[in-house]
């Protein structure tokens, strides 16, 4: 699984880090950084937090 987030859409609400922590984190000056390459397990999370993102900047590719 890929994740991938566009950074131009993606306005930091942070709304991601909540569904899947394991994935997506916010650094010290507030922005989202994400693994983009994540285990296979967390595809749950990932697709939540996708759902959840409030300008649908998150895309999962296989």
């Amino acid at each position: 699984m890929k994740v991938v987030v566009d950074m131009n859409k993606c306005q930091d609400h942070g709304q991601c880090v909540f569904a899947a922590p394991d994935v997506f984190s916010m650094d010290g000056d507030g922005h989202l950084v994400y693994v983009s390459g994540p285990d296979e397990a967390l595809r749950d999370e990932v697709e939540e937090a996708a759902d959840v993102c409030p300008l649908q900047a998150i895309r999962i590719e296989a």
